[in-house]
Order: C-alpha cells, then structure tokens, then sequence
C-alpha cells in the first residue's frame, strides 16, 4: 500500500472514531440532561427576560454580553414552553460538538488527525467542567469558544474572503459572551505578527466586532457589576497559576467534585513544571516556536487575567465554567508547542490508551456534576410546585430563601413573576401527584415552602378552647412521634393542652419520614389556633401533637 494510501486511511479513521466519540458524548450528555430542569442564573433570563425588547436582550448579566443566549431562550420559551430544558440542552451540547470539530480541524492543521482526535476526544468528555458541559446557561461561554477558534482558523487562511467570515465569527463569539473578547486579543495577535502593513489593511476583522462591543458597553454593558479592585489585580498572577494548574489537572483526569464546584489538586502545579522543564529541553534541541502559539497564548492570557480581575466568591480559578475554557486554551497552546512533532505509531498507540483512560475517569466528576444538578433539579420542582399549589393566596413578591427551599439557587424567582410565566409558557414543577412521589428532600422542603407561601397561621394563647360544635378529639399524654397522626383538611383547628409540662406540634403534608413543620415549648393550660388555607391540591396535612398530659383537638 502506497504511503499516500496510509495517510488516506489514518486521516479517515481518526475521522471515523471523531464521529463515534460525539456520537457517544453527545448521548451521554443527552442522557444526563433530560431530567434536570433550570438553575441559577437561568432564572433570570426566566423571570425578567421574556420578551424580545431592548433591555432584555441588551442588558447585561454579571459583567457579560449575552445578546444570542437570551434570543436562544426566547426562541426556546416561544416554542416549547417552559416546562422541559430539553431543547435548549440540545442546542448546547451541538455546540460543545461544534468545539470538538474546530478543536480537531485546529489540532490536524498543526499535529495530524490523531492528536487532534485525542484532544477532541479529551475535552468532549471534561468531566471536571460539568456545568459548561450540562448546564444551557452556558451557551454563552460555549458559543464563544466555538466562534472564537473558527476566527482563528479563517484569519489562518490569509485569504479575503476568509477574513470576512473570520469578522462575522468574531462579532458572533462576542455576542454569546465576553469571552469572545479573549478571542478578540488572539485574533489581533495574528495579525500583527503578521506585520504592521497587513495588519493594518485587515484589521477590520478585529476592530468592526470590537466596535460594537464598544457601542453595546456604552449604551448598556456600563452599568454591569464590576469586581475590579487593587486586591485582584495583585491576586491576579497567583489566580492565572492556580487557573493554569486547575485546568491541566481537570484534563489528566486528577480533578474531584466537592458540592458544586471542583477541588484542588495538589498535582497541577508539579506537572506544570515538568511540561515547562520538557518544553526547555525541546527548545534547547530545536530552537524557536511556531507563529501560531502567540495569538493562543494572547487569548488564553487575556481570559485567566480577565477573570482574575473579576475575582469574587463563586469564580474562583478551579471553578468548573472556567474549567472547559481553561483546558480549550490549554490544547490550543500545547498543538502551536508540539507544531512540527511527528510521532511515530507507538507513542500514538499510547497517546490513545491515555486518553481512553482519562476519559473514563473523567466520567467520574461529569456523573457527580449530573448528581449535584439532580439535586437542584428535585428543590426546584419541590419548591415551585408548591408555589403554584398556594397561588390562590401566596404573595406576588414571595420569594424562595435558602432556609425554606433548601438551596441558594433559587433567589430569581418571585411568585407572581413565576406565575405569569407558568400561565404563559407552562410549568416545570411537580404536579401534586408527582411531589407526592418525589424524593423526601423535595417533599420535606415542600412542605417548608407551602407553610410561607399559603401562608399558615399558627397563634396561641393563654385562653382554653372553645369545644362547642366542633369535631374534637382528646389526645393521650405521652404520645410521641410513633402515634398515628391526625389528618388535617382546610380551615381552623385549635389544640389545647392541660395542666403538666410544655407542648409539642409537628405538621406535615407531602414529606412521610419527618415533620418539617415545628412549634415547641407550647404552655400548659394554653391553646393553639391552627389556620390553613385551602388550596390547588387535595393532600391532607397530617398533626401529631406531643405533651406529657392529655391535650384537645378541635378541628373545623
């Protein structure tokens, strides 16, 4: 077989097995995404930007442009409503494919089809970077990275009509997010080491993008938080360091969830200088590096410092959003490095069992990522299904504190923003028949979220109860939490307790292994009044009522 015919069949298998590892990343995350409903910064763009106007699409979140994540949201809420996240999962994970494709068509221009399949391949399945990988809120960052290598490669061409493709990537990389200013940095690198004169005659590839970033900050992105401080910008080469190593331990596998975000490896740092130490020696026995490593390392630079400078709690360098686009960078640096290897069939045969191997412990943080969104996703149907069961008589402006829905990912959502929604595009909620089924941690904080939105009322005084006409019921002293409860309808009950020591109430409805509802310490010879609004479900709530002496129930 001739060497033209090699070259053919390994550039078409490195191919074929690229479409097997999307195919398969792209069930997986498929798979994991079906079930999970929206989170954190999601609501935001549920609750107040629902409509195709200015201020919604222009506004900024945190410090970002997010103009085609928020047209991506309407245009997903208009189509399918509101009660699956499915559709936009499906739109990110065809963008996290369409990085893998770019990576590979990148990594082949510099290394050949099976480095750039490895690296394809090693960031399809970045575990540590679950969020960017799981959560559509994403888009932004993924949109970016997907545009932001495609105007690299069209500025690479050096051809016109690439340059013009290479501008219009380039406005829609910032379009998605900030991040596309990190690309802007490369792009803009490329071309002037291209020299002033041609740098010059192209540079409107860079500056028309920039440009109307600069009209969008002036009119809206100014009034964005910013995190800029002196503290940061000393903090700023420990936080690049810290990002560098993060990132590497997240792409060798060495990277472990703790909660919601990746922890800290002690093996970055070490491993960092040993690929500096390699990269000494390469340098020592072949002097000089490739053109295209400066506008990697101008991008890569500009996002770590940037994200140094917006230091604050929850973006911390090993946080797992910046994860994916720190291991991207890193791949693009290590292909314009290697640029010129050609290793020979053994040491790519082991290249592959490295990456196979680290891809399967990858899949490790990427389940846990999945676990914690269950989690959320669970609080989040719990919660909200309560919310619409009381809407009869909740408050426009409740809203959902850590103390009551069991996360601090919900503190977007009001009541009666949530509503207009739910009547406008459908429910992601539990149905009542499904909170009852759901697991005890949704059902418990449930509960706890119809007590407030309801709300009940519970009053007690010092005057007995007055019996007369009521269904009452005496409840012996000494029952504890092994009697039958009492089950409780709509309307007022009171409890009364006699001469002894102190009372004890406990109530609820959808949770069935604890009472989340307590009142403790009630005075003997004192009454209770119990007041529970009727509402959209037919579950009863369930009493037990606790006291060394006999105490009276009295219900409406």
């Amino acid at each position: 077989m001739a060497a033209r015919d090699l070259d053919r069949l390994s550039r078409n298998a490195a191919l074929v097995l690229l479409v097997a590892a999307m195919a398969a990343a792209a069930a997986i995350l498929l798979a994991y995404g079906s079930e999970l409903t929206y989170f954190q910064d999601s609501w935001e763009f549920l609750m107040h930007r629902r409509e195709f106007t200015a201020p919604a699409l222009l506004d900024p979140h945190n410090e970002h442009i997010v103009l085609l994540p928020v047209l991506i949201e309407l245009l997903s809420l208009r189509l399918f409503g509101m009660s699956s996240m499915m559709p936009e999962t499906v739109v990110l994970v065809a963008l996290l494919l369409g990085v893998a494709a770019v990576l590979f068509v990148y990594v082949r221009r510099r290394l050949g089809p099976w480095p750039a399949l490895f690296a394809a391949t090693l960031l399809l399945f970045l575990g540590p970077g679950w969020q960017d990988l799981l959560w559509p809120f994403q888009i932004g960052f993924v949109g970016s990275a997907l545009f932001g290598i495609a105007t690299l490669l069209a500025l690479e061409n050096g051809e016109r009509r690439w340059d013009r493709a290479a501008c219009a990537f380039l406005a829609v990389a910032i379009a998605f997010s900030s991040l596309g200013l990190s690309f802007a940095v490369g792009a803009a690198v490329e071309l002037l080491r291209r020299g002033w004169r041609e740098a010059l005659t192209r540079a409107y590839v860079v500056a028309v993008p920039l440009l109307l970033y600069a009209g969008w900050y002036a009119g809206w992105g100014r009034e964005a938080e910013n995190q800029l401080s002196l503290d940061n910008v000393l903090d700023a080469p420990d936080y690049v360091l810290e990002g560098l190593t993060a990132s590497l331990d997240s792409l060798l596998a060495l990277a472990t969830i703790f909660d919601e975000v990746v922890g800290r490896s002690q093996y970055g740092l070490p491993l960092l200088l040993v690929l500096l130490a390699l990269l000494g020696y390469r340098q020592v026995r072949r002097p000089g590096f490739y053109p295209g490593l400066w506008p990697a390392l101008g991008a890569m630079a500009s996002f770590w410092f940037l994200a140094a400078a917006n230091a604050s709690l929850g973006r911390e360098p090993y946080s797992s959003r910046y994860l994916y686009v720190g291991a991207l960078f890193l791949l693009l640096v290590a292909a314009n490095l290697l640029q010129g290897v050609r290793p020979n069939r053994w040491v790519l045969a082991g290249a592959g069992v490295v990456t196979a191997v680290v891809v399967g412990f990858n899949l490790v943080p990427l389940r846990e990522g999945r676990d914690f969104f269950e989690k959320q996703t669970v609080l989040a149907r719990a919660d909200l299904g309560a919310i619409e069961i009381a809407a009869r008589t909740v408050e426009p402006a409740f809203a959902l504190p850590p103390e009551i829905s069991g996360t601090p990912f919900l503190n977007e959502i009001e009541a009666g923003e949530y509503l207009r929604a739910v009547r406008e595009y459908g429910s992601p909620a539990y149905l009542p028949a499904e909170l009852a089924a759901a697991p005890e941690e949704g059902r418990v904080h449930a509960d706890l979220v119809l007590a407030n939105a309801l709300p009940l009322s519970i009053e007690t005084t010092a005057e007995p109860a007055r019996e007369q006409g009521r269904r009452c019921v005496a409840v012996p002293g000494g029952t504890g939490a092994g009697a039958a409860p009492l089950v409780l309808r709509p309307g007022v009950t009171t409890i009364s307790f006699g001469a002894g020591g102190e009372g004890k109430i406990s109530l609820r409805r959808f949770a069935q292994q604890e009472y989340p509802l307590v009142a403790a310490g009630i005075a003997p010879g004192s009454t209770t009044r119990l007041d529970i609004p009727s509402d959209r479900s037919r579950q009863p709530w369930r009493l037990l009522v606790e006291a060394k002496q006999t105490a009276t129930v009295c219900r409406g």
